[in-house]
């Protein structure tokens, strides 16, 4: 690495990379499920952590229903109880104030016969930590968690405040940020941990839960033909809805000036993942519902972007005599994940990048993610400049045998404490 002043040589020769493991392994062992008591355990475990590091920590029980009147507030699990926790290192002394955030809710595990180790064990293979949630998020979470206590343990002062937002909720709508925002954890920026492959993302696509109900009509299988197939009704609006992600992907992929979304053929897609459908398996398909999600591109107005759904729904419908009678309903619930940017030349981006090159000694790349995120919680509702940035390939993500590299681990380590760093400011020895 190049540039360095003796300062930021001190703060990243004092990155622990082993005790960064450890703590990767004890969140990894947490199986910290969406609304299950593991997600606050989770979190009373960085609470913990973060105040071992030196950090101020504020740790508050989130009120529910507050929360969930706010209008930008979506969600999909049900929650009895659930805990905030931010860390905050420095202070108000003239420089910028800087947060990063990563959340510590994880998806399921799935068939733990399609892993090569257990989900719940953090395992090292082949230079790659192995569990769920070590990509996504927490080995992002705990980069961010060593670059402050680096700095902390090389005993530099920093001029602006260090903020952790550990957040729970992501997964199924990301309330765990608003409520952190909404309690006044803001700052001049932010980075989202997320696994970008390391690179610099300011814009992040959006995505909308849609529920898609189809009605036919109950016959005995034996008599198949006096009934309706909602199964077969649905096959029709099925390829409205591919129809529509292609027409929309052309459209959206030719009027993106930025090229952050080149490399993706469908940027913004639409995927169905969940069918449910009849109630017998000698009867006909009385009701099918589909849950997908729903791709929104940079700059388009949600409420517009829905509208396009609909309206291919409805225009299917009217060419088939039965869905004609008998229309499909479709729905909007659970997490609503908007699109969300920054500008290129925003301090925050720059700085970042800049960090990147000099870690990584090659000049970084700028490409748009196209996940939902935190992200666009900062940006839209707290007005927060955010970039996303941090280790693993989200294509490793949600799935079995989840994993991050040992390598980026320290990459990101590294560039978030020198970014920490150059944004924040320090006090010259």
């Amino acid at each position: 690495m190049h540039d360095l002043n003796p300062t930021e040589q001190r703060v990243l020769a004092a990155i622990d990379d082993a005790g960064l493991l450890e703590a990767l392994a004890a969140l990894v062992s947490i199986p910290s499920l969406d609304g299950t008591a593991a997600e606050n355990e989770a979190q009373e475990y960085v609470a913990v952590l973060l105040a071992e590091q030196g950090m101020a920590v504020d740790r508050w029980e989130i009120d529910l229903p507050q929360l969930y009147a706010h209008p930008a507030c979506s969600w999909e699990v049900p929650r009895e109880r659930a805990l905030g926790v931010v860390g905050t290192l420095g202070a108000d002394r003239g420089g910028r104030s800087l947060i990063f955030n990563g959340h510590v809710d994880v998806v399921p595990a799935g068939d733990r016969r399609h892993w090569r180790s257990d989900p719940w064990q953090a395992t090292i293979l082949d230079g790659r930590v192995y569990g769920r949630g070590a990509l996504d998020m927490k080995g992002g979470l705990c980069c961010a968690i060593f670059a402050a206590r680096a700095i902390a343990a090389a005993g530099v002062r920093l001029r602006g405040r260090l903020l952790i937002q550990s957040v729970i909720g992501e997964e199924d709508g990301g309330l765990g940020t608003l409520a952190a925002i909404l309690r006044g954890h803001t700052a001049d920026a932010a980075i989202v941990a997320e696994p970008t492959e390391l690179k610099v993302a300011p814009a992040q696509a959006g995505a909308h839960n849609f529920r898609l109900t189809v009605y036919g009509a109950a016959a005995h299988g034996c008599v198949r033909e006096e009934g309706v197939s909602a199964i077969e009704k649905f096959a029709p609006l099925h390829q409205a809805i591919l129809d529509l992600e292609h027409r929309r992907n052309e459209r959206l992929r030719a009027a993106d000036p930025s090229g952050l979304f080149t490399r993706y053929r469908t940027p913004n897609a639409i995927c169905i993942g969940i069918v449910r459908a009849g109630e017998w398996a000698s009867s006909e398909a009385e009701q099918l519902v589909a849950e997908g999600r729903y791709g929104i591109g940079i700059g388009e107005d949600p409420a517009a972007a829905r509208a396009e759904l609909e309206q291919a729904i409805a225009a299917a419908a009217a060419q088939d005599p039965w869905l004609r009678d008998h229309p499909p309903t479709l729905e909007w619930w659970g997490g609503r994940f908007d699109p969300a940017s920054t500008p290129l030349d925003a301090p925050i981006v720059q700085t970042l990048a800049g960090c990147d090159q000099t870690v990584r000694g090659a000049p970084p790349t700028f490409e748009g993610m196209t996940y939902g995120a935190d992200m666009r919680l900062l940006v839209n509702v707290a007005g927060i400049p955010t970039v996303l940035y941090g280790p693993g390939d989200v294509r490793d993500a949600h799935r079995p045998n989840e994993s991050v590299a040992l390598a980026d681990l320290q990459v990101a380590t590294r560039v978030f404490a020198l970014t920490a760093l150059r944004f924040c400011g320090y006090d010259e020895e």
